[in-house]
């Protein structure tokens, strides 16, 4: 399985991080170009390489992590994604105010969609904090949980096997319509919640 990552930031790079702690193969991009991402990559190793967003979205699961208002341009061009999945990470946020943006009622995921036609979105990765995506699932004694939603049950399915891998408990909360509101923010309960599950 291929991986790909499309924007850099805080959340891009711990995903990336926690991809090459297990031994996965990610291809990283974000709208400045391989050369910006030359200290990340040197810091992931072998594992990681820089490529264009292009190159990012062939992978077989896409990680979108860009800010809200970026996400139009940072996926323009890239046509039908052909039912590949793209697991959306973003929140409906401008990053450094945290200015909440107006989705007319619909879920961030939803509206997210429109942007990857023919993709299986999943909502994923965007509830707890950079550092502990990127650190050790099971340090807290148990499983650390990470929540998921979508509208295809096998692509769902998929991303709960990659966060197994990754040591987390995967829960699907269900479609992007009701699960995705639940980890949104804001707006959701279940944000920044640093849930573990035990046994």
């Amino acid at each position: 399985m291929s991986i790909g990552i499309i924007g850099t930031g805080n959340i891009g790079s711990a995903i990336a991080r926690a991809m090459v702690r297990i031994g996965q193969d990610v291809t990283l991009a974000n709208s400045r170009g391989a050369a910006s991402l030359e200290a990340l990559v040197y810091e992931l190793g072998a594992k990681a390489k820089a490529g264009t967003v292009a190159e990012a979205a062939k992978a077989d699961i896409v990680f979108v992590s860009v800010n809200w208002s970026k996400i139009p341009s940072a996926l323009s061009g890239l046509g039908d994604w052909g039912g590949r999945i793209v697991v959306d990470t973003n929140n409906p946020i401008e990053a450094p105010t945290f200015r909440p943006f107006d989705l007319g009622g619909r879920t961030s995921s939803e509206v997210f969609s429109e942007f990857v036609p023919g993709a299986k979105v999943v909502k994923a990765f965007n509830h707890l904090q950079p550092q502990l995506l990127s650190g050790n699932a099971r340090a807290e004694g148990g499983q650390r949980v990470l929540f998921l939603a979508g509208d295809d049950g096998a692509s769902k399915g998929k991303v709960a096997q990659l966060m197994t891998k990754l040591g987390f408990h995967a829960i699907d909360l269900g479609s992007l319509a009701e699960g995705g509101r639940l980890t949104q923010f804001p707006g959701g309960p279940l944000p920044a919640l640093n849930l573990v599950k035990f046994g």
